[in-house]
């Protein structure tokens, strides 16, 4: 009896550190937190639950957010799932694929302007990535998948 006690508290307890992980935000919030982070390189996918490609490229950006751990890189996963779509889907991929990045939803109620906004250029396909260093003044915009390699080297630029 106390054997299944512990199992339902750890399995809630993960559940609920896994759950907090997922976040709403804007591209506002996702800006001034660019802003503020002035010599981090943000390093953010915009991807799907949904996305074949995005889903396949996930790994790609775990490692490098876990290689990067101890320096100035910063990866933030912004899915396009609709916010709700948060609980049903979202969250249990994280958890299911057990992402270690912050993991948000985009929190927009137009997501052409999103688009529009965050990128004149992007056509909206996924996956996109978009790497910031305000230091720097580096602001590169990608509409493609990546490789491990492929990503690392546009990171170290």
């Amino acid at each position: 009896m106390l054997a299944k006690l512990t199992v339902t508290i750890v399995l809630i307890l993960t559940g609920l550190v896994a759950n907090a992980q997922v976040k709403l935000l804007t591209l506002n919030e996702l800006e001034a937190r660019a802003a503020k982070g002035k010599d981090t390189t943000f390093v953010i996918n915009f991807w799907a639950t949904w996305c074949v490609p995005c889903v396949e490229e996930l790994p790609y950006f775990e490692k490098l957010n876990t290689e990067n751990f101890k320096k100035p890189v910063k990866v933030l996963l912004m899915s396009l799932d609709f916010k709700s779509k948060l609980n049903s889907d979202v969250i249990p991929f994280v958890n299911k694929h057990q992402l270690k990045a912050e993991v948000f939803v985009v929190n927009e109620a137009d997501q052409q302007r999103f688009i529009d906004r965050l990128d004149k250029n992007w056509s909206g396909a996924l996956p996109a990535t978009l790497i910031i260093n305000t230091a720097d003044r580096r602001r590169s915009f990608y509409e493609r998948t990546f490789n491990y390699e492929q990503l690392r080297k546009v990171v170290e630029q």
